[in-house]
């Protein structure tokens, strides 16, 4: 929920109203029901609410502590706030009101920045001392909610969305070069850059603190929570696993329902978000349910499956919610992509208008959604990917191979004919050392191959995952729509993350004994979708979901796209990526780019998320103005 935004001026000169004003404003969509400013010498603090726990006035931010010296702006949820109010209140400490911003407020005042481990939510947040003039900007551990920050004319701003950075007069636009070759390496960021050069993004689970009385910007950046995924040292049996996840998972939907305006929930065919329908039905009898479809009338291939729903209508129907659906066409993605480029501000992960028009269905009816986001990563969902890592033998070899799947759009041998525009500027970027930096802080010993696995759950939550969720924020808020993720509630993720692997993968003793050529290749043993992950899960829902729901196999949330890029919206595609003004050429090989559209068109190869992420970048180019 919300947006926040602000600045320091190291020059010392006052933060100026009229800046806050603009910069908030860009965040409007964000939060509907509330504005608010606040400013004290050369630090400035703005807010826009979206009303979700205590709907009156005195949950309005920035809030300010009773002594007037501490200063919060907050965006999210934090669902153990009850249980910290308690705390504070024997403490000696008084509310006036209900929400869960005071209660952080307090948290922070009271425990400082050891405070935010404490923290059982998504949250992103500014905090700032009078006294000490130290302001504190953080982000949740696994990065549900964004937060941006940029130096600019000796000034740091920071923002839920980049656009609040842009609202400033002067910002300068001008593209990153290297965190291009990164997307169109792995269709995603690794790092913390964004396609703005000097726009950084927040890492998950850091916080950044500002010493605001000095000349010049020197931020601090501190890492509080890391993934953690290992073996367990101490073994239970299966039925003790599945009754803790049972608990958990129920648990942390019942947390996550807590909210003074409706909820409701996503609704596939799959297991993730059916279990926590089911259980959420528990709580809120009849709670609406949303699912997205899509017109195969044009489909062909694996894409005929790609509409989930007839399984999503048997589903609710079994479990009892209040179902509604809406069906994407051929054409559909046209109308929605200037709204959506604007929205995601960059692209990432996967082909997400289809999230797009989900949000919009259950924003007619809710103002809160429960996601089935990060069961997947949390609990084996993509065995094709992981049994990629088990034949390695050394942490080297693991990176050869992970890398070589986790480059998704173009080959490190193709570069140089990609971005020949600007080759110059990019061909010292090593895409493979950015790969292996993500495992610098997971440091578990590569002594079998459940590590190996363990190392590719690690990299999915850290990098995949965190795709998703900025793409799920970006969209949900787009409508005002506060979409909540159960499956990262923190004790159901520090069970995860001990859980072993053979309660994760079915084949798991199988797979231990293949070697590289069942996974290497596209006739490998081991490389198709399946239904081999998520076993406890699965184990766990067997009383609760039907057994066609239990036994799917794993189903993405994409539209027929390989379909419709060479039929009904090839011009469309020609039209935005090949025309003589397409801003992109600056950049990339036209060349290049009509070669992949014509291999595509023919059916020898499938690029469709290649195609995706050029359109993309050319909405991004062309809605921000970018150099």
């Amino acid at each position: 929920m919300c947006g926040l935004t602000g600045y320091v001026d190291f020059g010392g000169a006052p933060a100026e109203n009229d800046i806050l004003r603009r910069m908030s404003t860009a965040l409007a969509h964000r939060g509907p029901d509330g504005f608010g400013l606040w400013s004290h010498g050369n630090v400035g603090l703005a807010h826009r609410r979206l009303a979700v726990i205590d709907l009156s006035s005195a949950a309005s931010q920035p809030m300010v502590s009773r002594d007037g010296n501490f200063i919060l702006v907050f965006n999210g949820m934090i669902y153990n706030f009850s249980e910290l109010r308690g705390e504070l209140e024997a403490l000696g400490y008084r509310f006036s009101s209900k929400t869960d911003t005071e209660v952080l407020l307090y948290v922070l005042i009271h425990w400082g920045t050891a405070g935010i481990s404490r923290l059982n939510g998504m949250f992103a947040f500014a905090f700032f001392d009078t006294k000490s003039r130290n302001l504190i900007i953080g982000r949740d551990r696994y990065g549900i909610k964004p937060l941006y920050y940029a130096v600019y004319d000796n000034k740091l701003y920071f923002g839920s969305e980049q656009k609040a950075l842009f609202a400033v007069p002067g910002f300068p636009k001008k593209l990153d070069a290297a965190a291009l070759l990164e997307y169109f390496t792995f269709q995603n960021f690794f790092t913390d850059r964004t396609l703005v050069s000097n726009v950084s993004i927040v890492p998950p689970g850091h916080f950044i603190e500002i010493n605001t009385e000095s000349d010049r910007p020197a931020p601090k950046i501190v890492r509080y929570w890391d993934f953690h995924f290992r073996e367990p040292l101490y073994d239970y049996s299966d039925s003790e696993y599945e009754e803790e996840l049972s608990a958990l998972l129920s648990q942390a939907v019942h947390r996550q329902m807590i909210s003074d305006v409706p909820v409701g929930v996503y609704l596939s065919g799959g297991i993730d978000s059916g279990a926590l329908a089911a259980l959420a039905v528990k709580h809120r009898p009849n709670i609406d349910s949303f699912t997205c479809g899509f017109d195969l009338s044009s489909a062909s291939g694996i894409e005929l499956g790609f509409d989930e729903r007839e399984r999503a209508r048997t589903l609710s129907q079994s479990i009892g919610t209040n179902y509604h659906e809406f069906v994407l066409h051929a054409g559909d993605m046209e109308k929605a992509m200037s709204n959506l480029a604007f929205h995601l501000e960059e692209p990432r992960v996967g082909q997400s208008y289809p999230n797009y028009y989900a949000a919009q269905l259950a924003r007619n009816n809710v103002t809160v959604v429960l996601s089935g986001a990060g069961g997947d990563e949390l609990f084996g969902g993509y065995p094709w990917r992981y049994y990629r890592a088990v034949a390695s033998k050394s942490f080297d070899q693991y990176i050869d191979l992970y890398y070589r799947f986790w480059n998704r759009l173009v080959p490190n041998t193709q570069m140089p004919k990609l971005f020949a525009p600007i080759w110059s500027d990019v061909k010292h970027v090593r895409t493979k050392d950015i790969f292996r930096d993500v495992f610098k802080n997971h440091d578990i010993p590569l002594n079998k191959p459940e590590d190996y696995i363990n190392h590719s759950l690690y990299f999915e939550a850290k990098t995949f995952l965190h795709g998703l969720l900025v793409v799920e924020d970006k969209i949900s808020m787009a409508y005002g729509l506060e979409s909540r993720v159960p499956f990262l509630d923190n004790d159901l993720v520090d069970f995860a993350m001990r859980c072993p692997v053979r309660l994760k993968l079915r084949n798991v003793q199988d797979v231990l004994r293949i070697n590289e050529n069942d996974i290497v290749g596209d006739k490998g043993k081991f490389i198709n979708k399946s239904s081999d992950g998520k076993q406890i899960l699965r184990s766990v829902m067997r009383d609760v979901l039907p057994k066609d729901t239990r036994e799917a196999n794993k189903q993405g949330f994409s539209a027929p796209d390989a379909s419709w890029f060479k039929g009904e919206s090839i011009e469309f595609v020609r039209s935005k990526l090949l025309g003589s003004d397409a801003a992109l050429h600056s950049f990339l090989d036209r060349g290049f780019i009509e070669e992949r559209i014509a291999e595509h068109v023919s059916g020898r190869v499938n690029h469709r998320l290649f195609i995706w992420s050029l359109l993309s970048f050319e909405y991004f180019l062309s809605t921000f103005k970018v150099e």
